[in-house]
C-alpha cells in the first residue's frame, strides 16, 4: 500500500493543484518511484489511498498495467490519517501481512527485503535522524522496537503490518502511532535500520535540495 492522501500544506503553492505524491523529483513523480521499485521487488498488487486531488493520481497511474502491476484505489474524500487510511483499505489488502510506504518519501530502500516480514504484529524500517527530526521516534533492542534507548531512530514511513494490528479499530480518522505503541508494550514490534537514501519530501526546501543535488 502506498499512502497518498496527504494535503502537502508545506509544499504549497506546488500542491495547490496536485496531490503531494505527484510532486516531481528529478523529472518523475514521487509516487512513480515507489510503484516502479515495488514492481522491481516482485510486488504485483498495489493499493493506493488518496484524498486531495486523488483523481489526478488515478489519471497518472491508471490500473498500473504500464508498470507491470495491478493498482486498486481507496478514495477517502477527506484524509483519514495514516491509521484510518490503512484501516479503510483493509478489505483490499487481504488477510496476510502487507507492506506500506509513505507516498511522500524519496528512497532507494530495497523493498524485497520485507517480503518475509513481520513475524509479529508489525515490522518498521528506521533511518538515522534527519535535521528536521533530531530526537527520533524509536530505539532498537536487537531487532525489537522500543520507545526509549541509548540511540533513537526516525520511522521512515516504511513498514509491514499484520491486519491483526488494527483489531478493534473503528472507521474514521486516526493516527497509526498509538497502535504501534500498543504493539511495543506487548513486545510485538520488530524493526531494522536502513542507511541508504531516504528523504521526507515535506517542504519546498527539501524538494529543491533533491532536485539540485550538490
Amino acid at each position: 500500500m502506498i499512502l497518498a492522501a496527504g494535503r502537502g500544506e508545506r509544499l504549497r503553492p506546488i500542491t495547490d493543484n496536485i496531490p503531494k505524491p505527484l510532486v516531481k523529483v528529478r523529472g518523475k513523480a514521487l509516487i512513480q518511484y515507489h510503484v516502479e521499485a515495488l514492481a522491481a521487488a516482485g510486488f504485483t498488487d498495489l493499493v493506493i489511498n488518496h484524498a486531495w486531488h486523488g483523481e489526478k493520481i488515478e489519471q497518472a497511474l491508471g490500473d498500473g498495467g504500464q508498470f507491470g502491476v495491478h493498482i486498486r484505489y481507496s478514495p477517502e474524500g477527506r484524509a483519514l490519517e495514516t491509521g484510518g487510511g490503512i484501516f479503510k483499505a483493509l478489505p483490499l489488502l487481504g488477510d496476510e501481512p502487507f507492506l506500506v510506504v509513505n507516498g511522500d518519501v524519496f528512497t532507494n530502500f530495497p523493498f524485497a527485503e520485507l517480503v518475509n516480514q513481520p513475524s509479529k504484529l508489525a515490522h518498521l524500517v528506521l533511518v538515522c535522524n534527519p535535521p528536521q527530526h533530531p530526537n527520533g521516534d524509536f530505539a532498537l533492542q536487537g531487532n525489537e522496537v522500543v520507545r526509549e534507548g541509548a540511540r533513537k531512530y526516525t520511522f521512515s514511513g516504511i513498514g509491514v503490518y499484520s491486519p491483526a494490528l488494527f483489531k478493534g479499530c473503528q472507521p474514521g480518522a486516526f493516527p497509526l502511532a498509538p497502535l504501534l505503541f500498543e504493539a511495543i508494550a506487548r513486545r510485538e514490534l520488530t524493526g531494522q535500520v536502513f542507511e541508504g537514501v531516504w528523504e521526507d519530501v515535506g517542504t519546498i526546501e527539501r524538494l529543491e535540495k533533491l532536485n539540485n543535488p550538490r
